[in-house]
């Protein structure tokens, strides 16, 4: 179906927790079930899907306090690869095409990063997961991500959250905390709103990279908020 979205390619940054459900950690079939569903929805309508995930259903930094943070960080890289293998795994399972990739040699549990096999993948209409992080010990799944969207080619990164946007405040603290539909990338530097991280955020302002922010929650939000609907989500541009 030919896409109707203002987005042709997407780059979805999925936080580790969205894969537990209910449970303090782990996996819940239930919840990775969920996760393949708001992906099918927009990829079935046309959308490429890049995604990366992040680790802290397996994995916290705060887990790693007394080890080395080199170590730490390559322990958290790998419960990436074992989130996206997941991904992977239920995506196929409900007859959606899916690769998954690592940022560091994994075979052959997983394939090693080829950018021009990845792009081909997209435009095949397959899901591309990224796992591993960036490679590089000190950097957050956020730049990861922002990282392969720009290598890939991605019109927009969206960050998964459980808040439908970008807020003037913390919206769980401040009753008053006021929802920005659109922002820019100066704005949101002046109102020192926390966006992603600040590598994640300057790279995106550098080369010209939407970020969305949206509440990954609820199952209309991915679809509505490439559809332009400023009732779901904040784009920053």
């Amino acid at each position: 179906m030919e896409c109707t979205f203002s987005y042709k390619r997407i780059m979805l940054k999925i936080s580790g927790e969205a894969l537990k459900g209910e449970r303090c950690h782990g996996y819940e079939p239930e919840a990775l079930r969920e996760v393949v569903a708001r992906i099918s929805q927009v990829r079935d309508k046309g959308v490429e899907v890049a995604v990366v995930v992040g680790a802290g259903n397996l994995w916290r930094g705060n887990m790693g306090v007394g080890m080395d943070h080199v170590r730490a960080d390559y322990m958290g890289m790998l419960a990436t690869a074992m989130n996206a293998i997941a991904i992977g795994e239920f995506l196929t399972q409900a007859g959606v095409p899916a690769e998954v990739y690592s940022a560091v040699n994994m075979a052959p549990a997983v394939k090693l990063f080829d950018r021009e096999k990845a792009m081909n993948d997209l435009s095949a209409g397959k899901v591309v997961i990224f796992a591993g992080g960036t490679g590089s010990p000190f950097f957050t799944t956020d730049t990861a991500a922002v990282l392969k969207a720009l290598e890939t080619n991605c019109d927009i990164v969206l960050k998964a959250t459980k808040v439908d946007g970008v807020y003037s405040a913390d919206p769980f603290k401040d009753p008053t905390a006021v929802r920005y539909e659109r922002i820019s990338f100066d704005e949101a530097l002046q109102k020192n709103l926390r966006v992603m991280d600040a590598a994640a955020f300057s790279l995106c302002r550098d080369n010209g990279l939407h970020i969305g922010v949206l509440n990954f929650s609820d199952p209309e939000a991915l679809e509505k908020l490439l559809m332009n609907d400023t009732g779901y989500g904040t784009i920053v541009s």
